[in-house]
């Protein structure tokens, strides 16, 4: 099973639209993410129906951002990309009358509910301006001698 990397390369794509006055086009974030413009388009729309990202046509057209950094979380994010499974982990239900099976998954399943309400809660507490400025600082140390 492949791993979900939508939030990852979207918070990728919204900080470096914090970071540039220009707006990007899809081609241009398309070739920084080695995929297709048409997923892209297809990606960011779902982040500009909730106001996260904004687009003009045109010319001088492209995507920008539609709220500060600031006012941005983590999970606004995910929740904007449709709440994806957080986790690979599934629970196996080919014996559903198995009453170990019933047992082994009565406890992953209080597990996994438990571990997603500490993740969701976590990725509600960061901004991408706390992304944006890890990434300020990180930048600042690679450029030292």
């Amino acid at each position: 099973m492949r791993n979900d990397t939508r939030l990852s390369r979207m918070l990728h794509v919204l900080i470096h639209m914090g970071r540039h006055e220009e707006r990007a086009t899809s081609e241009t974030i398309a070739q920084m993410l080695g995929t297709n413009p048409v997923v892209v388009r297809r990606t960011l729309g779902l982040l500009k129906e909730k106001g996260y990202v904004r687009s003009e046509k045109g010319h001088q057209g492209g995507w920008c951002l539609g709220k500060p950094l600031s006012e941005i979380t983590l999970l606004d994010i995910h929740n904007a990309l449709g709440t994806p499974s957080l986790f690979a982990i599934g629970l196996s239900t080919d014996h559903p009358e198995c009453l170990v099976e019933q047992a082994v998954n009565a406890a992953l399943t209080g597990a996994f509910e438990q571990a997603q309400a500490l993740l969701l809660e976590r990725l509600g507490k960061v901004t991408l301006a706390q992304l944006a400025e890890d990434f300020d600082e990180r930048s600042r140390v690679a450029m030292l001698p």
